[in-house]
């Protein structure tokens, strides 16, 4: 990094099978490469992706997947803000890889959780077997509500972008605002309600579509 500090939210250290955190760009501040997939999410600014010759434009809500083993930089075109995710890679069978994707929340159409109007999800990665996490926007409107308190084998990393609510971890209620962020580990009892006039936005990853017993 040049330019630019992490402000790390979760890593191998406490656990988690990948890492999280948020690049603070100065002008003309960088992000190297890395040896596993990566995927950004711009909060703040504007950033450029350089990758295979090519110069791509992220803008607010763009985001950009890379596979693991992506020669590429990120430059800020101002003073910006990242969402980073890294996680080693899966493969299916040697040789399989993901592709590489560089876009915009605002393109990608939203759906109904479990047929609920208020609280919609954007899947920013394919739903394919080739990716193995996930990376969705969700947002509720005011009151809205997970319909069930989940608990399942994948971890979360999530960071709240707008709004407020409660989050349940386990027996613990927890109230969160934009810029708090949350690792779930897997089994972890969770829920979430928004509460306030606005609506309430995060961003969440999980692990996904690989067998519980394999590991990075």
């Amino acid at each position: 990094m040049k330019a630019c500090t992490a402000v790390v939210h979760a890593g191998p250290a406490m656990g988690a099978k990948f890492t999280q955190y948020t690049a603070e760009f100065e002008v003309d501040g960088e992000l190297g490469d890395t040896s596993a997939q990566r995927f950004i999410f711009v909060l703040e600014g504007s950033v450029n992706l350089e990758t295979g010759g090519k110069v791509s434009e992220v803008n607010l809500r763009g985001y950009a997947y890379l596979p693991q083993g992506t020669p590429h930089r990120v430059i800020a075109n101002k003073i910006s803000r990242v969402a980073v995710i890294e996680k080693n890679y899966l493969p299916l069978s040697p040789g399989t890889v993901a592709k590489p994707i560089v876009s915009n929340e605002d393109a990608v159409e939203s759906h109904p959780l479990n047929d609920d109007p208020d609280l919609q999800v954007k899947c920013l990665l394919p739903d394919e077997m080739n990716f193995d996490f996930a990376v969705n926007t969700m947002t509720y409107q005011p009151g809205a509500a997970l319909s069930m308190v989940e608990m399942h084998v994948m971890e979360h990393g999530l960071l709240m972008l707008e709004g407020g609510g409660i989050y349940r971890l386990g027996d613990s209620w927890y109230p969160v605002t934009a810029g708090d962020f949350i690792w779930m580990g897997p089994w972890c009892p969770q829920w979430f309600g928004a509460i306030g006039k606005a609506p309430a936005k995060y961003l969440i990853y999980k692990d996904w579509n690989r067998h519980p017993l394999d590991t990075p």
